[in-house]
């Protein structure tokens, strides 16, 4: 937080949420208390706070960011898993997954241990899981619920826990200011979000996909997507882009944002679901609100790497301490 240029983000998102506020606020002096405008009062004040605690993680530095992403995928996770009912077979199974494979994955990121990062659940994990469920003796069903247990841990842990590594992307000439490549995804694809919502409620005619998501239109993805491009393709001076390539990267937010909603989407419609929960007055649960930045986080993290040409597994390998305290684990 003592780049100034990251304080200026900061104080561009509070501007325009305080001018947010007084607009509310004048429409409903000005019109009274409807549905509508109470859930948009819901969703400025739920802003307001979420902004506030996404701001206070990158003041605590590393520490706070990868602690605040971690509680943020064991909520996200929890809504995901108790949206249906929860067979007793997979109790234990889940046990495991919140208290061992959760927590461990981020100290793996945290460390950083990119390799172990890379493979800890698409690898471990997964075999792991469907390994305890089976010896919990229930198969009814077993394939449907193992899957959903594995969809959720790969989602809600793994792909959000890609932002938080964005700290650790080594980019020649932007050291240190990797705090600024994080606002800059988060920025993107929820103003994304808010843009489509917008212009989907102004002029969207046509759903994208109907029986999904009713609310995802062409014209919001269009319209939306494109004031959320043109906003990315601005800040380019917050990034390590060129202005072009901030506009290509902020049209891939936009695009893996929508989608990654849209599946989202149908998966809670499949679970007979209209919202995750309700943590969030206005949004619904904490996964309503991160459902596009799973898709996102994730395919913004590997393109930029691949783009700058960096070298994760080189630069962040096993750390010292892991190594001396797996040996000392293991009595040697």
């Amino acid at each position: 937080m003592k780049d100034p240029e990251l304080l200026y983000l900061v104080g561009g998102v509070v501007a325009v949420l305080l001018l947010a506020t007084l607009i509310t606020r004048l429409l409903i002096h000005k019109g009274g208390e409807t549905p509508v405008l109470v859930n948009l009062r819901q969703r400025v004040n739920a802003w307001w706070w979420m902004m506030l605690v996404f701001s206070l993680s990158l003041a605590l530095g590393r520490g706070g960011v990868f602690g605040f992403y971690a509680i943020l995928s064991f909520l996200a996770l929890r809504e995901f898993i108790t949206l249906a009912p929860t067979p007793r077979g997979d109790h234990r199974t889940l046990t495991w997954v919140f208290f061992l494979i959760l927590p461990v994955h981020y100290l793996f990121a945290w460390a950083p241990w990119y390799g172990m990062f890379l493979i800890w659940i698409p690898v471990y994990a997964f075999v792991f899981i469907p390994i305890r469920s089976a010896l919990a003796g229930d198969t009814d069903r077993f394939l449907e619920r193992t899957s959903r247990i594995q969809w959720g841990v790969l989602t809600c842990v793994y792909f959000l826990s890609h932002l938080p590594m964005l700290l650790y992307l080594p980019i020649r000439g932007y050291e240190g200011q990797n705090a600024k490549l994080l606002f800059f995804v988060v920025l993107v694809t929820q103003i994304s979000d808010v843009m489509q919502y917008v212009f989907g409620k102004m002029f969207g005619k046509h759903p994208v996909a109907p029986k999904v998501s009713p609310s995802k239109t062409r014209e919001g993805l269009l319209f939306g997507g494109a004031a959320a491009t043109l906003i990315g393709t601005g800040l380019w001076w917050a990034t390590p882009f060129s202005p072009p390539v901030a506009a290509l990267m902020s049209a891939l937010l936009v695009m893996a944002g929508f989608f990654g909603g849209l599946v989202m989407s149908a998966v809670k419609r499949s679970l007979g679901a209209k919202d995750w929960g309700r943590g969030i007055p206005g949004h619904g649960g904490v996964l309503d609100r991160l459902d596009s930045l799973l898709f996102a986080g994730p395919l913004f993290f590997h393109i930029t790497g691949y783009y700058f040409g960096t070298h994760m597994a080189a630069s962040h390998a096993q750390p010292e301490w892991m190594k001396a305290a797996l040996r000392l684990w293991m009595g040697d």
